[in-house]
């Protein structure tokens, strides 16, 4: 049970790393349309389409990779309670 609570930690922290990584691709000018960001957009787009939805865009800013973010700290936390305490 530890080797699979430890490999969801890895991924939740690569993930987090590829979500902080699609934000910064928006400060670059045609950085989406790169290779590199058509890669990580395929793979952040599935997770945050359905909080896009709530429409998170206030204060001149879209907020929805904050809130995915959290939530992927709040998992993680979890995943340490589980593997450390139980």
């Amino acid at each position: 049970m530890a080797l699979v609570i430890s490999i969801l930690l890895k991924v939740v922290e690569i993930y987090s790393y590829l979500l902080l990584a699609y934000a910064f691709l928006s400060w670059v000018p045609n950085a989406y349309d790169s290779a590199i960001g058509r890669f990580i957009i395929s793979l952040v787009r599935p997770i945050l389409a359905p909080f896009q939805r709530l429409k998170l865009q206030f204060l001149g800013m879209d907020w929805t990779v904050v809130i995915v973010l959290l939530l992927l700290e709040l998992v993680s936390n979890l995943l340490h309670y589980l593997l450390y305490y139980v």
